[in-house]
């Protein structure tokens, strides 16, 4: 492909991916992933810079660009636009006054929702390139073990973390099929820490999506006691028992209906010695690595989320036994969905209590911890320990 033509695709991919967040509609990888298999043409060092030039669009713009072409003339780098008007299946010519989007890390709306220590620098490395987390299962290896197979960094504030600074096809390695490690970033893994779980307890991980911290917790519980993965989302969720196989893990599986949750629960009506609740959040935590998060997100969505957070919690404490915990967790940095919640959550219910943590990464927010891009290294995240009274 001509170098014009690379920009025009990266054009038209963006055209798909901003109509795709408009109408919450396929991620921008899916987008990608599509429009290369429509132009089988392109060969692997087009796509590679076609997709770091859609991506670099992406992480500029807070706002959603009129255009994929308005995102382009927005990044204002005169190497690419001397392709405009230049042929070769390029762009057409730029016009005089043509719309540019203006570059900025996030909507002006979203001033107000960060927690108090994002600050300019914090705010930043939001959008920063991430790197690749593994998370070591013990049921089956021990890190030493798989950093002599894999390399690596061990990290120090997790217990079984690896990391890659630049990615790999992690899931085509020997590792990955035995199920000795799993994809999960750093912060991620700290959250199954404050959990606690042993073999001899009942767990539940309300909103386990596909299973990522459910699997910690099967290791933490040696494949012992009775770990209950729930969600209302059944395609995430049919995808656990096939990794809890791999990863050689005793996992239940509960499908929710959404509303009715305590339907499938009845048995477990506090009964639990620990249920973590993982929510739906807006995921503004992880726009390193999926920066057009933003560009989905509305003040009206937000508030449907808080919402759904708070009933989400009010099923979490019905399933907790008394002395036992509620872990409540988001990969989010906008302070309603952390400390905001917690608080809230407080001021419903006597006879709980948010307990100390001293984690170690991250820093207290309200009655929680938080751990961000900028002073930890890993993905945005709130996390909180409640202690239900005896």
């Amino acid at each position: 492909m001509t170098p014009g033509a690379r920009v025009q695709t990266a054009i038209e991919l963006l055209d798909a991916i901003i109509a795709a967040a408009r109408n919450n509609g396929a991620s921008a990888d899916v987008v990608i992933a599509q429009g290369f298999r429509e132009r089988r043409y392109a060969g692997s060092k087009d796509k590679r810079a076609i997709r770091d030039l859609v991506y670099r669009a992406i992480r500029s713009f807070g706002d959603v660009p009129v255009s994929g072409r308005a995102a382009i003339l927005g990044l204002n780098d005169p190497d690419v636009e001397a392709v405009f008007g230049a042929g070769g299946y390029g762009p057409d010519e730029i016009v005089s006054d043509e719309a540019r989007a203006t570059q900025s890390v996030a909507p002006a709306w979203m001033d107000g929702e960060f927690i108090p220590m994002i600050n300019a620098a914090e705010l930043a490395t939001l959008l920063e390139r991430a790197p690749l987390d593994l998370r070591v299962n013990a049921l089956k290896a021990t890190r030493d073990e798989i950093l002599a197979v894999l390399g690596g960094e061990a990290l120090a504030f997790t217990r079984h973390g690896i990391r890659f600074a630049e990615p790999f096809d992690v899931e085509a390695s020997d590792a990955y099929l035995s199920g000795k490690v799993e994809v999960q970033d750093a912060g991620s893994q700290l959250i199954s820490n404050v959990c606690h779980a042993s073999p001899s307890m009942t767990v539940v991980d309300l909103c386990a999506g596909a299973g990522g911290k459910t699997l910690s917790l099967a290791a933490d519980m040696a494949g012992q006691g009775h770990l209950i993965a729930c969600d209302t989302d059944r395609a995430r969720l049919q995808r656990l028992p096939d990794r809890a196989t791999r990863a050689g893990a005793v996992v239940e599986t509960r499908l929710l209906n959404p509303g009715r949750e305590l339907e499938a629960l009845g048995d477990l009506a506090g009964a639990a010695d620990v249920v973590l609740v993982d929510a739906p959040c807006s995921g503004s935590g992880t726009w390193r690595r999926n920066p057009e998060l933003r560009w989905r997100l509305t003040p009206a969505r937000l508030e449907r989320i808080l919402a759904m957070q708070a009933q989400v919690l009010e099923v979490a404490q019905s399933l907790v036994r008394p002395g036992g915990v509620l872990v409540y967790a988001v990969c989010s940095v906008f302070a309603g969905e952390g400390a905001g919640q917690i608080d809230a959550f407080l001021d419903r219910h006597a006879g709980w209590s948010a307990e100390e943590l001293a984690l170690p990464a991250g820093r207290p927010s309200g009655k929680g911890y938080a751990l961000t891009p900028f002073h930890d290294a890993t993905d945005g995240f709130f996390i909180a320990r409640l202690a239900r009274s005896c």
